[in-house]
């Protein structure tokens, strides 16, 4: 196994443990990663600095968050001198080209005058002239080079005197174009729907059930994201012709996915879902609701009669009895209230509503 997988291997457990919010064995996994000859390209592809930097801000064991810092403050260094020293490469190159245009100036002048008795007045004040344009040259390239090599070094230091964001929950993941490791077959060409598929895949590879059932995540996680970019333009399949875009409105529901297949109070969604319970098509056309839990759906369903129970109170506030029956759901379960509406001689109007369906009548 080479050092990315290692790293990669070591980045998934850290996620996992901020996730479940338990840092055992944080501590050895951070110190393993001091023996890593860590290179630019190692960070950019495994992603280890964000799974650390997540680790830093969620420990609260003091001894896990330093060594975390000192990681981080070294692999800072690293992106610091790799910057400085393209900067001074390109640095090099514009010196280098501005001397040769001023030996290719020199030759010109002298090839180009001959007699210089004639008009030597002429020739130094060109001469003075180019000179000066060759200073104010010089001096704005040494400007620009300057503020380019300060600008990242800025960037770097306001990033890390910025106040500590707050952890985010799976509904933001990002798209950002970034390097992908789909399967050739899989790739459609578009950055942003391959970086979905990249990341669906991932979430059914959350942990290692998949492998029970044996199923192929990266298929599955296409055709997952091919039912929701349907999906999200009205289209019954990719046969229909028409124009596909990676709107919000189709960023919004593949969040969702990934939010509801990562959410650890529910994992029988995942697994039904790995199974074959429940369709890729069925999954890119569920609500949030569908995808709650059994949990979360009986706590709505108790609120919400909950809600219609006192709302029903509110409007009503009368006498329960049994002496009507309901014409709709043919129950007794019912309250009155006799209100006068008409003249005083006149007997007073009782109205009646039902407490099992909300039909309401009244009696004169």
């Amino acid at each position: 196994m080479g050092p990315a997988e290692e790293l990669v291997r070591i980045a998934k457990k850290l996620d996992k443990m901020v996730a479940r919010k338990s840092m055992e064995g944080a501590l050895d996994l951070l110190k393993s990663l001091t023996s890593y000859t860590m290179t630019i390209q190692l960070l950019q592809t495994t992603r280890i600095g964000v799974a650390v930097n997540s680790v830093r801000k969620h420990c609260s064991d003091e001894e896990v968050v330093a060594s975390a810092k000192i990681l981080i403050k070294n692999w800072k260094r690293l992106l610091e001198s790799a910057t400085t020293k393209k900067e001074k490469d390109a640095y090099g190159d514009k010196e280098k080209d501005t001397e040769g245009k001023k030996e290719k100036k020199k030759g010109l002048d002298v090839s180009c005058c001959p007699n210089e008795d004639v008009k030597h007045g002429k020739n130094t004040a060109e001469k003075h002239r180019e000179k000066r344009r060759e200073r104010r040259a010089s001096a704005d390239s040494r400007a620009s080079a300057v503020s380019s090599s300060s600008s990242p070094r800025k960037r770097l230091t306001n990033s890390s005197k910025a106040k500590p964001e707050t952890p985010r929950t799976p509904t933001s993941p990002s798209f950002f174009p970034s390097p992908c490791f789909l399967a050739p077959c899989y790739l459609t060409g578009d950055s942003v729907r391959d970086k979905c598929i990249e990341m669906l895949t991932a979430t059914l590879r959350m942990d290692d059930d998949y492998k029970e059932f044996g199923v192929n995540c990266e298929k599955m996680a296409s055709e997952i994201e091919d039912h929701i970019l349907w999906g999200a333009r009205g289209l019954q399949a990719p046969s229909a012709g028409g124009a596909h875009s990676t709107d919000m409105k189709y960023r919004n529901r593949v969040r969702s996915r990934i939010s509801n297949l990562k959410d650890p109070k529910n994992p029988s969604l995942r697994r039904n879902v790995l199974c074959g319970a429940i369709e890729p098509s069925l999954i890119a056309r569920m609500t949030a609701e569908e995808m709650a839990s059994d949990e979360l759906k009986k706590l709505r369903n108790a609120m919400t009669q909950e809600a219609i129970r006192e709302h029903q109170m509110a409007k009503t506030g009368g006498t329960v009895t049994d002496l009507f029956q309901c014409g709709k759901c043919k129950k007794k379960n019912c309250t009155y209230n006799q209100v006068q509406t008409r003249s005083a001689d006149e007997p007073m109007t009782t109205f009646v509503l039902c407490n099992e369906c909300g039909n309401r009548w009244k009696v004169c």
